[in-house]
């Protein structure tokens, strides 16, 4: 197999869109894209010619005889997603390339644009306008520092999936893109002065928020969610002066989703190996100390409902100590006589592989639970246990815990001015297009990212979400339906420092990067960040911020 990707694929798609031969898939255009795993290298129709590798935004495709033996099992997942070729087939031709989805095209010139959030979703959107000709693009976030979830959810030891902010980087580095960091809309400036400076705004503020779990006990100290405690790792400044609560030998995470993993993996990694990273002083030195033995995954289904993707399974087992007890053993096996989906199946068969938690740990280990319904978090002036039940039995059990995390998901929250759908927590739209009640479209508004389907996919699924959402503006801009904005675009700036004198552009930015690289350097770190708001606007500020400018190597 000449090509395998790994697993720090993010689904970009970007590899799709370069192969000759259509090798790649599901591609955007296919109805699995949305839902997949991952994306899959065709052994069989696969010509070598390498221009996946280079497309690729975060590292994650490499020739078969360049993998790491953590990334050999890829190989076999690849496969697994095609049939064998009968013999005598012949294969696609070298001359076919992949489907794309039509991209958006402007009959004029002259569009301006407002992009609130500066995650994938953000940046991917902001990417689509700019290659058209005459459009200015203004982004705008609540923080210092953009990149949203890939800045402050991306666990610190995947520093290729956070090499995709180096595309992120050549984005806003094109003409017609200006920032507007530390400005949050709807405090410093509302939606309709957005639209009085620009044709459309989109909203791709992502999902901030968590669903929580309604247990008695879910408020005691010591419980919180994966989501927090990920960001405090990342030093994000609304969670910098969280208290770690490492001082118990067991943590428990409720929910397998690939948070719950990372959570896990962290809690549970030799410090060292992540004193190489980004991860924040603060988080560091709490590892350092902590007393950590054993971080439990608990699910309330079986082992064939796990949340966690392939990849994330293949990565954690290959990097950490993982056990089942003999009770999830059994069910694994169960699972696996009746298992037929491969990704599934590869899951299970993996899982059945894994040392017995009876087995004495010489250090710190994830056990992976299955069948526990949360009842209550047990505790006084903090949690200190946590009360299952056997899912679909009357069997009690409890486990101590000095930290329990829910993981069971996020969570959007209403925008000021736009109608929002509580129930599924996602802004009404129609491919992009927000609406209100009756179903009308909303003059000027748009949403892409999990605003706009609810937090599912990866990090490269926002490509074609803010591609189809950008082609919904191209038709509603070629069609006159949004009129011209009454604000010059050159006035937006000056409106935007008297309400915000704090606002940190391109160049603060730029300087704020910098000064975290130039720190991180002396501990041969990525960078070291700064996790409060007034030192990042201080080094947005520094005297030395105008002869800045940001390695092109440098991941956030």
């Amino acid at each position: 197999m000449p090509h395998v990707i790994t697993q720090s694929c993010c689904s970009d798609g970007s590899c799709v869109y370069s192969c000759p031969v259509n090798c790649i898939h599901p591609s955007p255009d296919e109805p699995g894209f949305a839902a997949a795993e991952m994306l899959y290298i065709d052994p069989y129709a696969c010509v070598d010619c390498g221009a996946c590798v280079s497309a690729c935004p975060v590292g994650a495709i490499r020739a078969d005889t360049r993998l790491t033996d953590d990334q050999l099992p890829f190989i076999a997942v690849n496969a697994d997603h095609y049939p064998a070729p009968r013999a005598g087939a012949k294969l696609p031709p070298t001359s076919k390339l992949a489907p794309v989805l039509p991209a958006p095209r402007l009959h004029k010139d002259g569009l301006v644009v407002a992009i609130v959030g500066s995650g994938p979703a953000g940046m991917y959107a902001a990417d689509e306008l700019l290659t058209q000709n005459g459009v200015r693009v203004s982004v705008f976030d609540k923080l210092p520092t953009p990149y949203g979830l890939i800045r402050a959810g991306v666990a610190p030891d995947h520093q290729s999936t956070k090499s995709i902010t180096r595309l992120f980087d050549r984005i806003s580095a094109a003409r017609g893109f200006t920032y507007y960091l530390n400005v949050e809309v709807g405090k410093h400036i509302s939606h309709q002065e957005l639209l009085e400076h620009h044709h459309a705004v989109i909203y791709a503020v992502g999902a901030p928020g968590d669903r929580r779990l309604e247990i008695a006990g879910g408020d005691l100290p010591g419980t919180g969610s994966a989501t927090e405690l990920v960001a405090w790792i990342n030093g994000h400044p609304d969670f910098a002066e969280r208290q770690s609560g490492l001082d118990h030998e067991r943590v428990v995470v409720i929910g397998n989703g690939n948070v719950a993993l990372d959570v896990a993996r962290i809690l549970t990694a030799d410090p060292q190996s992540l004193a190489r990273t980004d991860i924040s002083d603060a988080a560091l030195q709490a590892l350092r100390a902590s007393s950590i033995r054993e971080v439990v995954v608990a699910a309330r289904r079986d082992p064939v409902d796990s949340a966690f993707t392939l990849p994330e399974l293949i990565g954690l087992t290959g990097t950490a100590e993982v056990v089942l007890d003999a009770h999830d053993h059994a069910l694994v096996r169960r699972d696996l006589e009746h298992a037929r989906d491969a990704a599934t199946r590869a899951k299970l068969e993996i899982l059945s592989r894994l040392p017995d938690a009876a087995i004495p740990s010489t250090r710190p280990r994830i056990r992976l639970a299955y069948r526990l319904t949360p009842q209550r978090i047990l505790g006084g002036e903090r949690a200190r246990a946590v009360e299952f039940t056997r899912t679909a039995t009357q069997d009690t059990v409890t486990l101590d815990a000095g930290l329990v995390l829910t993981s069971i998901g996020y969570r959007a929250a209403p925008i000021p001015g736009l109608p929002f759908d509580d129930e599924s927590a996602v802004v009404p739209n129609r491919e992009g297009r927000v609406v209100d009640a009756d179903g009308a479209p909303v003059r000027g508004a748009y949403v892409a990212g999990w605003i706009k389907r609810g937090p599912t996919g990866f990090i490269g699924t926002n490509k074609s979400c803010a591609m189809q959402t950008v082609a919904a503006i191209a038709d509603d801009f070629n069609a006159g339906l949004l009129g011209d904005p009454p604000q010059r675009t050159g006035s937006m700036a000056k409106l935007v420092r008297a309400r915000q004198p704090d606002l940190v552009d391109s160049q603060g930015w730029a300087a704020i990067d910098a000064a975290e690289i130039a720190r991180g350097q002396a501990a041969a770190r990525p960078r070291v960040k700064f996790t409060a708001v007034p030192d990042m606007v201080a080094a947005a500020r520094s005297p030395r911020a105008s002869r800045r400018k940001r390695p092109r190597h440098a991941v956030v």
